[in-house]
């Protein structure tokens, strides 16, 4: 099993060397202190239990540009996880690209971060630093994963764009796209499995609390997993539980059993869950050149 998303940042005590840099979107803390528990030796308790081998972690943003936990973490545990970089749109084409190259190069980073949200006021993903980053990202061979929180519509004609002008760079989407899996038939769900048109565009069946309108074994989502494996190919989606968030909802162990208790064991067969519960991760990040 690979855990296709996940964050770690470091414990309170450790913010003199790992600093905070802001509070998380969805968090209820205060500024500069985390959520809840995030560091690396609970994830890997966790995992263990839970018979996960490998995890993806992506920067969280309460550490904002620093990489220097994550890097530690890697450092520290090099076969127990992949890593994303939080791309930095903030500091002008040259900076953001030779920080996305560095941390891939020198660091082993996996794979790439547009969070949308953290571009300037009144610009897009698809401006000459987005557009530098993920051309960028395509020719290191890593992919980049798009994080629509606020909602696909909002950012499908951005992410078109880049999938139109930079075919070379595989592309993740995150979290379901965050579509509501009690409407199906919603506009953004019919763009979201518009996307399988690209075949260099992956999606991730993960954090199933943000989308669900039921309460676990999150029941509406289960035909939704059923239509993204359909309509991408098992090979182009991924699992991931969205942890530490989801130790505040059903879990990580809970997690891992959506899919395996009840009506929800149906939904997938023993071959589809082998490629979405890891064989599809491990392709697509052990793929770097």
């Amino acid at each position: 099993r690979v855990d296709a998303h996940v964050h770690v940042w470091a414990p309170k005590e450790k913010a003199n060397v790992f600093p905070y840099a802001g509070t998380l979107q969805g968090a209820k803390t205060n500024a500069n202190e985390p959520p809840m528990p995030g560091f690396a030796r609970l994830l890997l308790d966790e995992m263990s239990r839970a018979n996960v081998s490998k995890s993806v972690i992506i920067q969280p943003g309460n550490h904002g540009f620093d990489h220097s936990y994550v890097n530690s973490v890697l450092e520290e545990h090099p076969d127990s996880f992949y890593a994303m970089l939080l791309a930095d749109p903030t500091s002008g084409e040259q900076n953001g690209v030779s920080q996305l190259e560095e941390l891939v190069t020198k660091n082993q980073y996996r794979g790439v971060r547009f969070n949308p949200y953290l571009w300037p006021e009144g610009e897009k993903m698809t401006n000459a630093v987005g557009r530098a980053m993920y051309s960028k990202a395509g020719e290191l061979g890593v992919p980049v994963g798009h994080m629509p929180f606020k909602g696909l519509l909002l950012h499908i004609d951005e992410i078109r764009t880049l999938l139109d002008a930079y075919p070379q760079t595989k592309c993740i989407i995150d979290h379901f796209g965050f579509c509501k899996c009690s409407d199906p038939d919603s506009e953004e769900w019919r763009q979201l499995l518009k996307l399988s048109e690209y075949e260099q565009v992956y999606v991730k069946c993960s954090a199933f609390f943000r989308v669900s309108a039921e309460p676990y074994p999150y029941s509406d989502a289960w035909g939704q997993v059923r239509r993204l494996v359909d309509t991408f190919g098992k090979q182009r989606v991924m699992y991931g539980t969205d942890w530490p968030w989801v130790s505040e909802k059903e879990g990580y162990q809970n997690a891992w059993r959506i899919l395996e208790e009840g009506e929800g064991a149906q939904v997938l067969s023993a071959e589809e869950k082998e490629w979405v519960y890891g064989k599809t991760a491990v392709s697509l990040f052990e793929q770097q050149q």
